[in-house]
């Protein structure tokens, strides 16, 4: 397995890649941002372990950089800072995993295991359909340039139908992930905040994102545009 260790800490970065070598990694070392950037876009890495605080470019910004890339690499945040932000920060912006320092090279080796047996998958962070983009980890939609003003579940229910694009979702599946799985309320509710959703994300810009499967539910066709 060929990884990437971009850490500003020379011995630890050492001492990491020597480590993992008796598990079979072969390890490149970046001691800065910009340089861990660039061979994370360039090379074919299997995983990346990744510090937050770095020269040049910080571990956020390298995180944000890939992923807009589209390289879905799995990422291991490796880094002093433990508060409970700087854990949410690192996963919305694509963190596959995080590790305190200072930690276990034992629970660090069983973590790496873990993310390879997971594979990358695409996993982008700001879900899209055509034109209409959706950034859950910011509370942002756009449609093109302009932005688009959601409810709460407004917002969650567009998440939703994102997160499935191309499929058929059913009301009692919007209810219980949108709504809550005991809702006990009118279940045309549904179809109130789909003609909200319709109204703000298609009418303005004659579009037909959201298509109603009679008798199965609605289906948010992922390449409206």
């Amino acid at each position: 397995m060929r990884m990437l260790i971009t850490e500003d800490e020379p011995e630890l970065a050492d001492a990491i890649a020597d480590g993992l070598a008796a598990e079979g990694f072969v390890a490149d070392i970046a001691h800065d941002g910009a340089d861990g950037l660039w061979r994370a876009l360039h090379e074919p890495y299997d995983i990346i372990v990744l510090d937050i605080m770095l020269p040049a470019l910080s571990g956020y910004e390298v995180l944000k950089r890939l992923r807009a890339a589209r390289v879905w690499t799995p990422v291991l945040v490796l880094t002093a800072k433990d508060g409970e932000y700087d854990e949410a920060d690192a996963l919305d912006l694509g963190a596959d995993d995080y590790l305190s320092k200072p930690f276990s090279y034992v629970v660090l080796v069983a973590h790496l295991r873990a993310l390879l047996r997971r594979g990358a998958p695409a996993r982008p962070t700001v879900l899209r359909a055509g034109d209409l983009t959706v950034d859950p980890a910011g509370h942002h939609c756009r449609r093109g340039e302009r932005d688009i003003d959601l409810t709460a579940r407004e917002f969650a229910l567009l998440e939703y139908l994102l997160r499935h694009a191309g499929e058929v979702i059913s009301k009692a599946d919007i209810l219980t992930h949108v709504w809550d799985e005991h809702f006990d309320g009118d279940t045309n509710i549904v179809e109130v905040y789909i003609g909200y959703l319709r109204r703000k994300i298609d009418a303005p810009f004659n579009r037909r994102t959201i298509e109603t499967v009679r008798g199965a539910g609605y289906r948010l066709h992922s390449t409206a545009g």
